[in-house]
């Protein structure tokens, strides 16, 4: 079961929704180190301690994260940066 699990609606064409997921994992990397890679809508992430998907849908995108022992602490910290990010990507 993940540690942080966001859902955000969109009104995005698809390419764009994934181009809008791809932003939330450049800001991930840019922050926490973690390399992504794409299988079909999900993009699927991670580093030491940190692992999750982004998965993007007609109408919503959901992100489920699970963190190691060393991070859970910051869980809340980290779900209010992410939350932020992928509202300000998706809803413009």
């Amino acid at each position: 079961m993940p540690d942080i699990s966001i859902s955000q609606k969109h009104k995005l064409p698809h390419k764009k929704a994934k181009a809008a997921a791809q932003k939330v994992a450049d800001k991930l990397a840019e922050e926490y180190g973690i390399s992504s890679e794409w299988d079909g809508d999900v993009l699927n992430f991670k580093r030491t301690g940190v692992s999750g998907r982004l998965e993007v849908s007609a109408h919503e995108a959901h992100l489920h994260i699970s963190l190691g022992f060393m991070l859970k602490m910051f869980a809340a910290t980290i779900e209010e940066q992410v939350h932020k990010n992928m509202k300000k990507v998706f809803t413009g």
